[in-house]
């Protein structure tokens, strides 16, 4: 997406599901007949280095952690970390597509061989493939009191990993819709208001399977936390007949920000972390939780098989929920912290700007709000193969 004066967000971290089931790997893995026992979880724990070898290996995605404004090889939370620490972190920014980067690990996780990570950072929906092909560490929360104290509740435990005992999340988001307040007109308050004749043909959705269906489905009075394939099905219904009477200009992946800023779209589904950016620039530009609800989503942390190094990445994760080092990332990161108690500490900054954020609910979504969020149940290997069959017939994929 565009770059802007103010903090930049990943452009690949909410990718596209561009093939039926990912990767060739995971196709292989969840839907070509391969049994069972091929990807049985071998030893998940490596001798555990970290009393002698202070040092990890961290896979991030591009532009996803605070840096020095006037060096960004510099993060000052992280370099705070190792001082403190006495821990040195190889901090890799090599994750660009949950898809891609879980071809490029999986081999070594199929054999019970060590990635060379010891802590990486992907979306929830590809996490569930992780926590399902036991591929991940549970963490000790015994080493994790501030995950433990200031976990936000509403991320607390996903259907795919009840209690969060493999994964932690990163950062969290919003799926909502995004439109041009002076230029529709009107407001936007329901998933349904995107199928007004004044839209027909600025309208855009999400392209990816996982990214788009949640929102959809909440449109449908769905509770998303238990949805059905009927539902499933029924959304694909009513997106087909909306291509097919014009309405929906095409389908995008983080590209929608360049169409909703020139004009091109009124509306269109959209990350909150996305839209603070865009803002920044143009205040016409709104972001709504629709009446029926809205996809809160995270990218989390987790610990692969075999890592060497699994007290040392436990304790990086825990120092990240500290409260001042959760709230200057979100400073920079603006997408919605998953540490509430990091709110107070933003508030009292004495930059005016900083402090500002604090009220933002597209970081600290306020009660009303929270309200009408959730986590969707994610896509189960047994559904993923035929859904994103018919997902990607739509899309044009």
């Amino acid at each position: 997406m565009p770059q802007t004066s103010s903090p930049a967000v990943p452009v690949s971290r909410r990718s596209l599901l561009r093939a039926l089931g990912g990767t060739a790997v995971f196709g292989a893995l969840a839907g070509c007949g391969v049994p069972a026992a091929y990807v049985k979880p071998g030893d998940r724990a490596a001798a555990d280095a970290s009393a002698t070898d202070k040092r990890l290996t961290w896979a991030n995605w591009p532009l996803y952690i605070d840096t020095d404004d006037d060096n960004p090889d510099k993060r000052p939370t992280l370099e705070a970390f190792e001082r403190r620490t006495g821990i040195s972190v190889d901090y890799v920014e090599e994750i660009n597509d949950n898809d891609e980067f879980f071809g490029k690990i999986s081999p070594a996780l199929m054999n019970h061989q060590s990635t060379g990570r010891d802590v990486i950072v992907m979306s929830d929906w590809m996490c569930a493939r992780f926590v399902r092909l036991g591929w991940v560490q549970k963490m000790d929360r015994a080493r994790q009191p501030n995950v433990t104290k200031y976990l936000d509740p509403l991320l607390r435990s996903p259907a795919f990993d009840p209690g969060r005992k493999f994964t932690v999340p990163w950062q969290s988001g919003i799926t909502g819709i995004a439109y041009n307040r002076r230029k529709l007109g009107r407001e936007i308050r329901r998933v349904k208001d995107l199928w007004a004749s004044d839209l027909k043909g600025r309208v855009t959705l999400l392209s990816g399977l996982d990214e788009a269906f949640a929102l959809l489905m909440q449109g449908n009075g769905v509770d998303i936390t238990k949805w059905t394939a009927d539902d499933f099905h029924a959304v694909c219904d009513e997106v087909q007949q909306q291509v097919d009477r014009g309405q929906i200009r095409r389908f995008t992946g983080n590209d929608y920000t360049k169409d909703l800023v020139s004009g091109d779209v009124l509306a269109c589904q959209a990350y909150s972390g996305d839209v603070i950016q865009l803002q920044a620039d143009n205040p016409d530009i709104r972001f709504v939780v629709p009446e029926e609800g809205a996809e809160l989503w995270s990218d989390s942390l987790m610990i692969p098989d075999r890592a060497r190094h699994k007290a040392n990445a436990e304790r990086l994760v825990d120092y990240y929920y500290e409260p001042e080092v959760a709230a200057e990332l979100a400073a920079w990161v603006n997408y919605v912290c998953p540490v509430p108690a990091a709110r107070e500490v933003l508030a009292a900054a004495k930059d005016k700007d900083t402090a500002a954020l604090a009220d933002n609910p597209l970081i600290f979504p306020n009660a009303e709000m929270r309200e009408r969020l959730a986590i969707a149940r994610d896509i189960t290997s047994t559904e993923r193969v035929d859904f994103a069959k018919r997902w990607n017939k739509i899309v044009g994929l």
